[in-house]
This record gives C-alpha cells, sequence and structure tokens, in this order.
C-alpha cells in the first residue's frame, strides 16, 4: 500500500498499534490474555514487586483503571496482589511468568518482521521514545 506524502502521523501510529495488537491477540489468545493487558504483565514481570502506585506512574494512567486491569490479571492467575502496608506489591505467578515471556518472545519476532535495518530500528524507537516524552 502506498501513502500519500501529505498523510498525518496519526494513521501510521493507528496502523501499527492495531496490526500488533491483532498479532498479538492471535498468538496468545489460548494463553487468555488480551492485547490490552500484556504491557501490564510484562512491567510487573520485569519488575517483580512493583506496587500499583508505581504500575500508575510506569503506564501515565490513573490508578483507577491500573487496579481494574490488575484485578482481571489476578483472576486469570498472572498475578497475585498481597497487601503490604498501604500498598498493594504485585507479584508475578508462575502462569504470568510463563505468558510474559511467550509475549516478549513474540514481540521480538514482530520486530523483526518490520524489516528495518538495525541503525534504522533504533532511530524508529529513539523517536517514539522522543514523540511519547514531549507528548507527556
Amino acid at each position: 500500500m502506498k501513502f500519500d506524502d501529505n498523510t498525518p502521523t496519526a494513521p501510521f501510529i493507528s496502523i501499527i498499534y492495531r496490526e500488533h495488537a491483532k498479532y498479538i491477540n492471535d498468538n496468545v489468545k489460548e494463553d487468555d490474555l488480551s492485547f490490552g493487558l500484556h504491557p501490564l504483565l510484562i512491567n510487573i514481570y520485569r519488575q517483580e514487586g512493583i506496587s500499583q502506585e508505581q504500575l500508575a506512574q510506569n503506564f501515565h494512567l490513573n490508578e483507577s483503571t491500573i487496579t481494574r486491569n490488575l484485578k482481571k490479571l489476578e483472576d486469570k492467575g498472572f498475578i497475585e496482589r498481597i497487601p503490604d502496608k498501604r500498598k498493594k506489591i504485585i507479584k508475578i505467578t508462575t502462569k504470568g511468568k510463563n505468558t510474559a515471556q511467550k509475549v516478549m518472545d513474540f514481540d521480538k519476532r514482530w520486530d523483526e518482521q518490520l524489516n528495518l535495518t538495525d541503525e534504522e530500528y533504533e532511530n524508529f524507537i529513539k523517536t517514539l521514545k522522543k514523540i511519547s516524552e514531549e507528548l507527556i
């Protein structure tokens, strides 16, 4: 498909997001993990013992949204929420670890399918981070 040179950035971002969502959903559907929850699960996997408050900060979401999504992950057996004084600490279960690793493997394969050189990929990631930081 060819795009007009005057196409704004938003459609490109939307296409990438939707295609990545379909790819991940197709590959982890038997794990009962939706695309919207997978970044949260991976973050918990990488930061074992993180608090709900820190997750909200990491994703720039309000705590009620994080709480709802954590409940979904907990109900599916991916995590446990452990009260610790005034915070809730998030622990990942064995099922959660296995699924997070599987999703990260598929994310890596997705990135490889982009057919970018190493330099192009690094510049792409750098640019996405810069844009995100400017918007937040």
